[in-house]
This record gives C-alpha cells, sequence and structure tokens, in this order.
C-alpha cells in the first residue's frame, strides 16, 4: 500500500452513497481527486469542456481503480449558458450533492474572453464557479454534511480585485488577472461561508490550494511569444520544485472529506513556503479576508452572471442578461 493510500485511509471516511462533482477532472488535480474519491467510493462526476478527454479519463480511473462509480458531464465553465443547462441537467439526474469541487481553471493566459464577453480567467475561475455553485446551492442544502470546495493557490497573494477594470479591458497583465482570480476564489469561499453561517445552513464552505505541483497547467497560458522559454522553464521547475499531481490534488480530498475540516478553513501543503507535503490548514493573506471587497465582489458577481444566491433552500433566481 503507498504512502497516499495509507494517507486516505487514516484521513479520509468511506464515503460509499456520497456523491463529488468535480470541475476540471479529465487532467492534473482535478483527475487525481477523481480518482482518490472514488477509491474511498465515492460516486464521482467528471464535470468537464471535452468529454472525449474527459472519458478517457474515466476509463484510466477505472483501471486503476475497478470500482470506481464515476460518470462524465459536459460543462463549460467559459459559458453561462452551458452551466445553467449542466445545473438542470445534475439536478434531475442526482438525488443529492456531498460535495462540489470548484476546481477547473485556466492559467497566465494572453487577455481573451468568455462566450459571455468576460476576461477568460476571472470569467472561468471565479465567476463560472460563483454561478455554477449558485444554482447547485438548494441540492447542496438539501445533502446533510454537504462542502462547497474552491481551489485557489497561493499566487493569491499577488492578486487584487481592480473594480474598476475587472476584465482588463484597459490594462491586462496574464499573470496579473490569474492573481485576481485566484483571490477571488478565497473573497467567495470566506463570504459564501459567512452567509451560510447566518442563514443556519449545515453546508461548508472551504478553500483548498495545491501547493506547487506538476499538471498541464504551467503549459497552457503561454502565447507564441514565450511559449518555448516558459515551457522550459515549467519543466525544470517541474522536475526539481514541484511535487506529483497526486500529492497536489491532497489538500483538496482533504478539504473535501476530512472530519476535522470547518466552514472556512483553508487547506494547504505543510511543506516550506506551502509548495509541497502533506495537508494542514493554512492561512490566506488579509486581502482574501476583507469584508467590504468581498461584498462588494459578491454582489458584483450576482450581476454579472444573473444567478442570485437563495440561502434559504429555494432555487436561486436566474436573471436573464444582456
Amino acid at each position: 500500500m503507498s504512502k497516499v493510500e495509507q494517507w486516505l485511509e487514516k484521513n479520509i471516511p468511506n464515503l460509499s452513497g456520497k456523491t463529488a462533482l468535480i470541475t476540471g477532472a479529465n487532467s492534473g488535480i482535478g483527475y487525481e481527486a477523481a480518482r482518490l474519491l472514488a477509491m474511498r467510493g465515492a460516486h464521482v462526476a467528471l464535470a468537464v469542456r471535452n468529454t472525449a478527454k474527459g472519458g478517457k479519463a474515466a476509463r484510466e480511473i477505472r483501471s486503476a481503480v475497478p470500482q470506481a462509480d464515476l460518470a462524465v458531464m459536459d460543462l463549460d465553465l467559459a459559458s453561462l449558458a452551458s452551466i445553467r443547462s449542466f445545473a438542470a441537467l445534475f439536478t434531475a439526474g442526482h438525488g443529492r450533492l456531498d460535495l462540489l469541487i470548484n476546481n477547473a481553471g485556466v492559467m497566465a493566459l494572453p487577455r481573451r474572453e468568455t462566450a459571455d464577453g468576460f476576461e477568460m480567467q476571472f470569467g472561468t475561475n471565479h465567476l463560472g464557479h460563483f454561478a455554477l455553485t449558485g444554482l447547485l446551492l438548494p441540492m447542496l442544502q438539501k445533502t446533510a454534511g454537504a462542502r462547497v470546495v474552491t481551489v485557489s493557490s497561493g499566487l493569491h497573494r499577488t492578486g487584487q480585485i481592480n473594480f474598476d477594470d475587472l476584465q482588463g479591458e484597459r490594462s491586462y497583465s496574464k499573470w496579473g488577472a490569474y492573481g485576481q482570480s485566484k483571490l477571488a476564489n478565497l473573497l467567495f469561499t470566506y463570504e459564501l461561508q459567512r452567509r451560510l453561517t447566518a442563514a443556519g445552513s449545515s453546508v461548508k464552505s472551504v478553500a483548498a490550494h495545491p501547493g506547487y505541483a506538476a499538471t498541464n497547467l504551467q503549459y497552457g497560458g503561454s502565447d507564441r511569444s514565450d511559449r518555448s522559454l516558459q515551457t522550459r522553464l515549467m519543466h525544470v521547475l517541474n522536475k526539481v520544485i514541484a511535487q506529483s499531481a497526486e500529492m497536489g490534488a491532497l489538500p483538496t480530498v482533504y478539504a473535501a472529506a476530512a472530519p476535522a475540516v470547518q466552514g472556512g478553513d483553508y487547506i494547504g501543503p505543510k511543506g516550506p513556503a506551502e509548495q509541497r507535503g502533506w495537508p494542514t490548514k493554512v492561512q490566506s493573506n488579509d486581502r482574501s479576508h476583507d469584508l467590504e471587497t468581498a461584498a462588494r465582489l459578491w454582489a458584483v458577481s450576482e450581476e454579472l452572471t444573473g444567478v442570485v444566491y437563495d440561502l434559504q433552500g429555494a432555487p436561486p433566481v436566474v436573471e436573464t442578461t444582456g
């Protein structure tokens, strides 16, 4: 038995009868989290933009975990129409949702826009997950012990929420936009927990980050002018510094299913600079805990997505935009 399997048995209870939904589960952290949760008995829905790649991932998981209970579903977080369609299909096809893992993301892209005109990193990493969580909240509220896990990054520390230019239309930095989106993930996590607590809900909102893990994410954002240099650099860093995607997925798995986790926790690697190691509770920066910024971001996110949260258990109001 591997050290990771030993860690799982020690920290993660049997999840038979539980349903987990993981965005971006066809590769990297999402794939490993899906595999590990399936190993503990959960039914895992792989929400992916490319169902062919999702199907391949499911076959690979089943080859390693023959008893894996998996479903592959089509979801494009860069399209509000896709998110609404997905949420309706998922709700119709599932009786419960124990673990919603907001994992999918894009990193350091040249500026481009989602189907709804949002800057791609902010639109996918934050707004897409904000809308998805709101639309699935009634199902979460009806499932005892449900959790929402949103995957952030240590690079949230570089981020600032630029309300005067959220979409990077006047000035754009691909790394600045990424940092903004990852800071937004944490502001969302903590604000959601405050609202859940105020409403008397048992749902927990938790955040996690993988440290520096070797995944395809590092290679996806470079444009033609810097792709060769960035690819070579990332290849070296992945070899020398990064931990495996399997280890990088453990903070997410811990946040999703470890009994000791509380709403509002932030889970990351225990090692130096939170880059690698076994999961533990960590701290995010002061900006991520700013109440005024969080409330303003929440209001803007509702306005942009048209998804208004109803924390009393009724379906969220979906407003048409445009």
